[in-house]
C-alpha cells in the first residue's frame, strides 16, 4: 500500500474527524465540482443491523478493551446507549459526516467506521459526534449545524478537549473510504493544535500524520476557523485489534 493510499483512507477514516490527507491532493479534495456525494442518501442506507453494529463497534480495540466498554449504534435520529459498559470506554460505528465538514465523502453511505475511545475522549469528544449527527439527521443543513456547534461551544454546552484523548481503530471490518484498500488499522490522538509541528507530523519518513479535526480547506467553511483548535494525530498499526496482521503500509 502507497503512502498516498494510506493518506485516502485516513482521510475518509477520522468519525468525529478521523483522517489524512497528501498536501499535494488538498486542492483536488477541496475544489472538485464534481461531488462524489453532493448530498445525503435516505437515512436507512446509513444503519445498519443493531447487533452487527455492536459487534462490529466492538472490533475496533482488542477485546481486553471493548469487552467492557459501552456501545453506542445509530438510530433514526442520533446515537443512543446500546450495552452499558464497565470501564468508561465507549466504542461505536462513526459515519462519513463525522469527518471534516468538507471531505468529498461526507455523506458516503458506505462508511461504517469502527472506534474505541478511551474515558476522556468519550467525555469531550462523543458530544461533538452527538450534537452533529442529530443536527444532520433532523435535516439541518451544514452551515446550520456548524453555526449550531459554534453557539453551543460559546455558551459551553459543550465541553472543552481533555488531556490524553485518544482510540482504537484497528477493526478489520470498517470500511473508511472508496480509495485504496477502503481500510487500515490505526491509532489517533487528539490534541488542542493548529498543526502537527511539536509531533513533528506529516515530514518525510514520520510516522505520524495529523489534520485538522473540523476542515480541510479553512476557505470551505469560514466559520470553522473561529472554532476551538483540535487536531488529530494518526499513527498506523502493524495488525487488526485480533492480532492478525495487516497489509504492510
Amino acid at each position: 500500500m502507497t503512502r498516498n493510499q494510506i493518506h485516502s483512507i485516513f482521510l475518509s477514516a477520522f468519525v468525529l474527524a478521523s483522517a489524512l490527507i497528501a498536501a499535494a491532493s488538498l486542492p483536488a479534495a477541496a475544489q472538485d465540482p464534481n461531488q462524489p456525494y453532493p448530498t445525503m442518501a435516505p437515512v436507512e442506507q446509513y444503519l445498519m443491523d443493531r447487533d452487527a453494529e455492536i459487534t462490529l463497534a466492538r472490533s475496533a480495540a482488542p477485546d481486553a478493551i471493548s469487552h467492557d466498554a459501552s456501545v453506542i449504534v445509530l438510530t433514526r435520529h442520533g446515537y443512543e446507549t446500546a450495552v452499558e459498559g464497565k470501564n468508561g470506554w465507549v466504542c461505536w460505528v462513526g459515519r462519513g459526516w463525522l469527518a471534516m465538514f468538507d471531505n468529498p465523502e461526507f455523506w458516503n453511505p458506505k462508511v461504517r467506521a469502527a472506534d474505541c475511545l478511551n474515558p476522556p475522549a468519550a467525555r469531550s469528544i462523543l458530544p461533538y459526534a452527538y450534537k452533529r449527527t442529530g443536527l444532520l439527521l433532523a435535516g439541518h443543513s451544514k452551515p446550520e449545524v456548524i453555526a449550531a456547534i459554534k453557539a453551543a461551544i460559546d455558551k459551553k454546552e459543550l465541553p472543552p478537549l481533555e488531556p490524553g484523548t485518544f482510540s482504537y481503530m484497528m477493526s478489520k471490518g470498517s470500511y473508511l473510504t472508496d480509495n485504496g484498500g477502503h481500510n487500515g488499522p490505526h491509532l489517533m490522538f487528539y490534541e488542542a493544535a493548529k498543526d502537527g509541528v511539536a509531533w513533528g507530523a506529516n515530514l518525510a519518513n514520520s510516522p505520524v500524520m495529523s489534520v485538522n479535526y473540523w476542515y480541510i480547506s479553512e476557505q470551505s467553511y469560514p466559520q470553522l476557523k473561529s472554532f476551538p483548535p483540535l487536531s488529530v494525530f494518526l499513527i498506523g498499526a502493524d495488525k487488526w485489534s485480533d492480532g492478525t496482521p495487516a497489509p504492510q503500509m
